[in-house]
């Protein structure tokens, strides 16, 4: 039986405050961790990184680019286009914002009794095993 917040969970609860609701995807989130540890990433390196489909990856990252959480600079190597991306200002902080959030929610799962066990029968857990 699942037991909802109260209370006595007390003041600390912050439940998905602070969650960014366009970082919740993996693939967005992905791309936002990667460009934070690089100044930029192109295309071919971003879809190799994340095993992504160029129609897939290239969804995410213009609904990035079109929230201007990063930018997008067009260049040519050996005649060939590439398309090379970096977090914006806004994008780093989001993603900031978000993962403190995000760290925040696991360290209330880790607090004692935040986890409830559901009692398994004997029988049950010779199964198991």
């Amino acid at each position: 039986m699942s037991r909802q917040p109260s209370e006595s969970d007390g003041p600390s609860w912050k439940g998905m405050e602070g969650f960014d609701k366009l970082l919740e995807h993996r693939i967005r989130l992905g791309i936002c961790v990667l460009l934070a540890r690089h100044d930029a990433v192109n295309f071919q390196h971003l879809k190799a990184l994340l095993e992504e489909t160029d129609g897939s990856l290239g969804a995410h990252l213009r609904r990035l680019e079109e929230s201007s959480y990063l930018k997008v600079r067009k260049a040519f190597q050996d005649r060939k286009p590439i398309s090379w991306y970096s977090l914006t200002k806004g994008g780093r902080m989001a993603l900031e914002t978000h993962l403190t959030a995000l760290g925040s929610l696991i360290r209330q799962g880790k607090r004692k009794g935040a986890v409830h066990r559901i009692p398994i029968t004997s029988s049950a857990r010779k199964k198991l095993l």
